[in-house]
């Protein structure tokens, strides 16, 4: 009883690691991505400096890379922005942990 609680834990906090970087990460990369228009280079540098950061804690070292690179040249050529952007969205699913589709056991 004790091993399956001790793996249950570690499944949850593996689990909110994942959701506190990766899944803000994306969160905030689809705004960034689809309100592109509204918002001014400086907010996307921002934001896409964010994403960097959490994408490195999550370990996904060469998406940060890519990201930390088109939130440098957003400002002075957007079409690299937006190739380096892709590149590092797809990379990004392509890291991505694929979920288990098997229920969580209950622990009481």
């Amino acid at each position: 009883m004790e091993i399956s609680r001790k793996e249950l834990k570690e499944k949850v906090l593996k689990r909110l690691q994942y959701v506190r970087t990766c899944v803000l990460a994306r969160e905030q990369c689809l705004l960034v991505r689809t309100n592109r228009a509204v918002l001014e280079p400086k907010d996307v540098q921002k934001t896409c400096l964010l994403i960097s950061k959490l994408c490195k804690e999550a370990g996904c070292d060469e998406p940060s890379e890519l990201c930390r690179k088109a939130a440098m040249v957003v400002l002075t050529d957007e079409k690299k922005y937006l190739e380096l952007c892709a590149e590092s969205c797809k990379k990004c699913g392509e890291a991505r942990t694929p979920r288990s589709n098997k229920p969580s056991p209950y622990v009481a």
